[in-house]
């Protein structure tokens, strides 16, 4: 290939088509094979970008990942990829390549939605965002320079939130019961001298975790973790059982934490006693955890500069 590199939604086809034989890969074994079926060069697949990752892996990632997110590529296990009866509709109607936009258009159809594509969606930090675009409506070019980075940024963090939900979700109860008590420490609430600990696995009685916001643990919050499946819902018996277990220590407030969600009837429960219950569900535990640093490591931080009107005055 000559000229310029295709861009991360360019890849896709590429990345289609090397999956279109049923195999299940991880992005380590794609990558090379993407790369000569897209046609790249030698000092195509020699340019790195300033994180010193080669530019071409980190596209066809996103590509992949854009993929994965629509459900035009499934993950059976973590880390690896197979294409679906969706992602082989996408292969079908643009099979000379295709961009974000021109997928969107199938995946929002009748027909995509039937063959199991579902839209992208931001995280729910992005979704609130004004500056997030609307994928299947405009491009980068419609955007100033401050709102491509803050979309990429969202886009970043979405990407993040997923693994991180799905690595919690593969790990041990008692990681995970541990990772929600680093949690809360990081978020502040241990108090300058307080104590934060996870319980012991057996005989809890449904705590699995206490913070003290105080070192004489006068001001105590009680914790109840549970790595449920992503696509699972939490009811109200799950917060009448965490409640009652906090009256029998005699608690008024406690925290419970899920990598799933939380249905209407356990949302109105837990307004409607008196004892204080805090819900955070899958989606706002990984933009927490982001948020506070908690699994994730900052990669690469970019300064963004503007004029200095008093320097010339």
């Amino acid at each position: 290939m000559t000229g310029e590199m295709p861009t991360w939604d360019q890849f896709m086809i590429s990345v289609l088509r090397v999956f279109a034989d049923g195999t299940v890969r991880t992005r380590r074994e794609a990558h090379p094979l993407v790369a000569a079926e897209a046609g790249l060069s030698n000092e195509q697949t020699s340019e790195l970008l300033g994180s010193g990752q080669p530019k071409y892996m980190n596209r066809i990632g996103w590509g992949m990942s854009f993929l994965a997110r629509t459900n035009a590529l499934s993950r059976p296990s973590r880390g690896s990829y197979v294409i679906t009866d969706g992602g082989r509709l996408l292969l079908k109607t643009y099979h000379q390549g295709f961009t974000e936009k021109d997928a969107n258009i199938i995946i929002n159809s009748s027909e995509g939605q039937q063959v199991g594509l579902v839209p992208y969606k931001p995280s729910s930090r992005a979704a609130k965002d004004t500056t997030t675009v609307d994928t299947a409506a405009e491009s980068d070019s419609e955007l100033d320079p401050i709102e491509q980075v803050q979309t990429g940024v969202d886009r970043i963090h979405t990407d993040v939130a997923d693994e991180l939900l799905i690595r919690l979700h593969e790990n041990t109860a008692a990681f995970f019961e541990q990772t929600v008590v680093d949690l809360v420490v990081a978020m502040g609430y241990a108090g300058a001298d307080g104590v934060a600990a996870r319980t012991q696995l057996t005989n809890d009685g449904g705590i699995d975790g206490v913070i003290d916001q105080d070192a004489l643990g006068l001001n105590r919050v009680y914790i109840q973790a549970k790595r449920y499946a992503l696509d699972s819902t939490v009811s109200r018996p799950d917060i009448q059982g965490f409640v009652g277990a906090l009256h029998g220590v005699q608690a008024d407030r406690g925290l419970f934490i899920t990598t799933a969600r939380y249905s209407s009837g356990a949302k109105a429960y837990a307004e409607s006693v008196n004892t204080r219950v805090i819900l955070i569900d899958g989606p706002r535990l990984a933009n927490l955890m982001i948020r506070y640093g908690v699994g994730v490591q900052v990669q690469r931080t970019i300064n963004i500069v503007k004029l200095d009107e008093d320097y010339f005055e």
